[in-house]
């Protein structure tokens, strides 16, 4: 059921609005004696969920009893990163993800089924897995908050995403990321209906259904002021609900561009993006609208390692950003990797595939370790001098040389394309 919706290009939704429509619907949802709330991390910040959340605690109060922030495969939060998000939420009620081990397995989506959805190039079942305090711990609601936006594995981001890998297990991460990178995310980007929506959905539909979840999404998107906004807020229990914040998100998160671009420049915030398993957003999302023998310029201030698990960090330390056919041969031959796809996964989603380059300028990691994973290497103060974050805006830019530039402020936030690149 779709028990709210509302969004649309050109308007936003203020905080008292935002409140109103949250509260309205649980409202209409009746009172609860025990509730869960599934928001992201620090990493999704900028998606409203923080205040969301907050709204949530104010209006459950002692009925909100624990709150699971969806990690994935990222480091718990931290003391300083839930205050920053959460506010005066008690501390108390955060509860770690811990994704190899507080897992419930509902079933496997077959064999047959995957090999169906990745057109015969894979022959693996799923584990449909969440964390166990989703299942164990008698909630009689669980309300999953976070944003729709394209995404590379996914090819949208967020709806039973959250639940089933935000929450969920090494089996199922390892596999969906595998699953969309070997079908290519490029013909995923920007998409509801992918491969791996399929076996989310298939998840959903076959193991979960008894499952008290509530969606509330977010559509966030900037004013004419460039000041981030909420675009549109849907709420429901359904894929109805994600349909309609995807469809959204594709008009508000996405720029098509009428030619290929030849360089671009990337800041990644330090507060959200550390690692290059999360600022390889900045190759993602930009990938389709650079041009053959272009340029990436990321502008990485707190990137201080490269995956976020000690064990993701090492294999790519190991293997390096490599193109396709390798990262296949390595998981073909290499037992370390076959038992880890979502790292081979990540390996081909931070390859140019040779067709770019790609520049790293980090904050807290050497030069020497940036060339070995194959990316090239430019000092972080001296290429801020030239390409000064503060003073670019977003979009084309003319810098004092004559030289054009593309900048992006927060390649989380949408999704980049020449049109010769994106197909319908």
């Amino acid at each position: 059921m779709l028990y709210y919706a509302k969004g649309s290009e050109a308007g936003s939704l203020s905080n008292t609005e935002i409140k109103e429509s949250v509260f309205s619907v649980l409202d209409k949802l009746g009172k609860r004696k025990k509730v869960l709330a599934v928001p992201p991390d620090i990493t999704r910040f900028y998606s409203k969920a923080g205040e969301i959340t907050q709204l949530v605690y104010e209006y459950y109060a002692e009925s909100l009893t624990d709150i699971l922030p969806a990690t994935g495969t990222h480091y718990a939060m931290t003391e300083d990163e839930i205050a920053t998000m959460y506010g005066e939420i008690p501390r108390s009620l955060f509860r770690v993800h811990k994704w190899k081990e507080d897992l419930h397995t509902f079933g496997e989506v077959p064999a047959e089924f995957i090999n169906e959805v990745s057109e015969g190039k894979l022959n693996f079942s799923w584990p449909a897995q969440t964390n166990k305090l989703l299942v164990e711990g008698k909630h009689d609601l669980i309300l999953s908050i976070g944003q729709v936006v394209p995404h590379e594995v996914t090819g949208m981001a967020n709806y039973n995403k959250n639940i089933f890998v935000g929450a969920g297990g090494k089996g199922g991460i390892h596999k969906s990321h595998y699953l969309g990178a070997v079908y290519g995310m490029e013909r995923m980007m920007g998409r509801a209906d992918t491969p791996v929506r399929k076996v989310l959905n298939y998840a959903s539909e076959n193991f979960a259904k008894e499952l008290p979840v509530v969606y509330i999404l977010t559509v966030i998107g900037k004013d004419e002021n460039n000041h981030l906004v909420l675009k549109g807020l849907f709420i429901g229990d359904d894929y109805e609900c994600f349909k309609q914040a995807a469809d959204l998100s594709l008009k508000v998160n996405f720029t098509m561009l009428d030619e290929p671009l030849k360089k671009v420049v990337v800041y990644l915030e330090p507060m959200e993006f550390k690692s290059t398993w999360l600022g390889n957003k900045s190759i993602y999302r930009t990938r389709m609208a650079i041009a053959d023998d272009g340029e990436l310029i990321v502008l990485a201030p707190g990137l201080k390692e490269f995956g976020e698990d000690k064990e993701i960090d090492r294999l790519i330390r190991k293997y390096g950003y490599v193109t396709t056919p390798e990262v296949l041969e390595f998981v073909e031959k290499d037992d370390d990797l076959k038992n880890n796809l979502s790292a081979a996964a990540h390996l081909i989603h931070g390859s140019s595939e040779n067709r770019f380059k790609i520049t790293y300028c980090p904050g807290n990691i050497s030069r020497e370790e940036i060339e070995g994973v194959n990316f090239n290497f430019a000092p972080l103060k001296e290429m801020s001098k030239v390409y000064n974050p503060e003073k670019l805006k977003d979009g084309y830019n003319t810098m004092p040389g004559g030289e054009e530039i593309f900048f992006i402020s927060n390649p989380g936030l949408g999704l980049w394309a020449f049109k010769n690149k994106f197909i319908e």
